[in-house]
């Protein structure tokens, strides 16, 4: 059973997980997973195997869950898929569905889904894109770019999303050290967010960002 934590000062619950249970063939792996995670940065902290991205896809409503019950801001995922998935940012990043699409067109159609998305000419974009080293690669189709900077791409969409769920999976794997700088800064920077819930799959503590939850997973 996944050990839950509150390190942090508790705010109001943005994203409720109430008796999840998922299990693979031939393997259990979630009985009865219980979470409520505030506004800030809520980490789920696991091993290799011990089930992280698999419970990001079922916060994300990608993956159904077996039993229990996922809501996001009193919008229940069982009652209304659509409006709960549309607060929701999530990008598997090993996806290849974006590849044939440059990075503009990427970001064009995230804004087409979140009304909160930044605008391509606001200060904020513009930040994000130097942050992550990207301005260069703005035109290229995603499939030129390396691994490192298709997860940036990944990341600079899920930061200006404005999603009340934003969920990053490994969000340092494959960076640069100025870019996994940037990003440790940033998410230290929405740790005050109470509004809004950034959950993030990992294998280790963040350095340096505040926790409003820590969901530990055993290996």
């Amino acid at each position: 059973m996944p050990l839950s934590k509150n390190p942090a000062n508790p705010s109001a619950v943005v994203l409720l997980a109430d008796g999840l249970c998922f299990d693979y063939p031939q393997r259990p792996l979630f009985t009865g997973l219980t979470a409520s995670m505030p506004g800030g940065v809520c980490l789920v902290l696991g091993g290799d195997g011990s089930g992280k991205t698999t419970l990001l896809r079922l916060l994300a409503g990608e993956l159904a869950v077996q039993a229990g019950r996922l809501q996001i801001k009193g919008v229940s995922l069982a009652d209304d898929a659509t409006a709960y998935r549309q607060q929701v940012f999530w990008i598997d990043p090993r996806t290849t569905a974006h590849d044939q699409i440059t990075t503009l067109q990427y970001f064009a159609l995230q804004r087409l889904r979140y009304p909160e998305f930044l605008p391509a000419d606001s200060a904020g974009m513009t930040e994000l894109l130097a942050g992550l080293s990207l301005s260069e690669h703005l035109e290229k189709p995603l499939y030129m770019l390396s691994t490192g900077s298709k997860r940036k791409v990944w990341l600079a969409a899920a930061f200006a999303a404005g999603a009340a769920v934003t969920l990053l999976d490994d969000p340092f794997a494959a960076l640069d050290k100025p870019s996994i700088t940037f990003v440790q800064q940033f998410l230290a920077d929405v740790a005050h967010d109470r509004a809004r819930s950034w959950v993030v799959a990992h294998y280790e503590m963040l350095d340096g960002v505040p926790l409003a939850k820590v969901i530990e997973l055993p290996d």
